[in-house]
């Protein structure tokens, strides 16, 4: 191979891993919208995750119930509890399991965005 061949080559090499290399990082169209909010009809409802768990305390704990629809009714939020990620990494939900128990969901179990829930008691 000659040595112009060699750098056509390595030239196309480079050029097609500076172009996989963006396509992995660049963001895509297809990641979707960002999330709609809660909305409230004389009670907040926010779309969730099914089968998400609701524990005993804005710290976790035991699990009181699950919600098996996708779409909960929601009471306020807590911005106070055990770290759980997510873009509110401390918040959690106060809710009422499919069960009828009350309890807290982990802020990441919900698909909307819970900013317009008021603030639960302290």
């Amino acid at each position: 191979m000659t040595m112009s061949r060699v750098r056509a080559v390595r030239t196309a090499l480079a050029a097609l891993v500076a172009g996989a290399s963006l396509a992995l990082t660049a963001p895509t169209a297809s990641a979707g919208p960002l999330a709609s909010p809660c909305w409230n009809t004389g009670r907040w409802y926010c779309n969730n995750v099914y089968g998400a768990p609701v524990y005993q305390s804005r710290y976790g704990g035991d699990i009181v119930g699950y919600m098996y629809t996708t779409t909960s009714w929601f009471e306020c939020k807590s911005d106070f509890g055990n770290y759980i990620g997510g873009p509110h990494p401390r918040r959690w939900v106060w809710t009422q399991a499919d069960n009828g128990n009350w309890g807290y969901m982990r802020d990441i179990d919900i698909y909307s965005e819970t900013d317009p829930l008021p603030n639960c008691p302290v």
